[in-house]
């Protein structure tokens, strides 16, 4: 027994011995190291991708998500939802389009109320989108925004008198877009407005109409924390008269 214990005694008590013992140990932790590190770099994550292409507009539901696994350094590059939490009931943005199996890039994915069109969605009944014509200086240097209540004046002459009123009062921006129908605040700048869009009854929808085809005479957009100056020599009329001033001029350009 005690020879044996020697034995191992002068195996640990010589220097090559304990050099070879260390460098494969050594090895060892290098090793262990290096496959730590690679296992964290390449751990896989599972992402929810498009199971199917869905196109620019659509909701995203749950029966269009499916499941795919990708490096957690992969994703750091790349602003994507990693989840469904808040991505399901959400609408692919105008635009763009998400491919089969397609990430489902922050960018691309909107609330429906940031659709074009959503605003059609919820008109009352009895009520018209109607959209006015405005440029960059009617809209005061583009400061009028979705959500502001604004007044609608009426220009125009009568018998030779010019009139200036109120028209509509306290009527809600529903949206602010270019001539491409565009949402003018999409994006940060570079969109020139050229409609407002908002909802009107329709009796009035009819009389706002009916202004765009009589020559001489303009709808202006006013916020409620400005006041309209009227021109020099005008003469303010009340809503009712302005839309008898409509009806007369309608029926004189009918019977021409």
């Amino acid at each position: 027994m005690g020879g044996k214990k020697n034995v191992f005694t002068k195996f640990l008590t010589n220097k090559t011995t304990v050099t070879l013992v260390g460098i494969v140990l050594g090895l060892g932790v290098l090793v262990g190291f290096y496959i730590y590190r690679v296992n964290k770099q390449v751990n896989p994550t599972r992402i929810p991708v498009a199971k199917r292409a869905i196109s620019a507009t659509e909701e995203i539901t749950k029966d269009d998500i499916e499941y795919v696994k990708v490096s957690k350094s992969f994703l750091k590059k790349r602003d994507v939802y990693q989840s469904v939490t808040n991505l399901v009931g959400k609408y692919v943005s105008t635009g763009t389009s998400i491919p089969k199996g397609g990430m489902f890039y922050t960018a691309q994915v909107v609330e429906k109320k940031e659709l074009p069109n959503a605003i059609f969605d919820e008109i009352p009944e009895g009520y018209t989108i109607y959209q006015l014509k405005v440029d960059n200086n009617t809209t005061y240097a583009n400061s009028i925004y979705p959500g502001d209540k604004i007044d609608l004046w009426l220009k125009t002459t009568e018998n030779g008198i010019l009139v200036f009123g109120e028209f509509i009062s306290n009527i809600e921006v529903l949206a602010v877009r270019d001539n491409a129908g565009q949402n003018v605040f999409d994006v940060t700048s570079g969109r020139t407005p050229a409609w407002l869009l908002f909802a009107v009854k329709t009796d009035l929808y009819r009389y706002l109409k009916l202004a765009e085809s009589i020559s001489g005479m303009t709808i202006i957009p006013v916020p409620k924390n400005n006041l309209a100056n009227p021109d020099v020599g005008s003469t303010e009329y009340t809503s009712q008269e302005l839309k008898d001033i409509l009806d007369r001029q309608t029926l004189r350009m009918e019977a021409q």
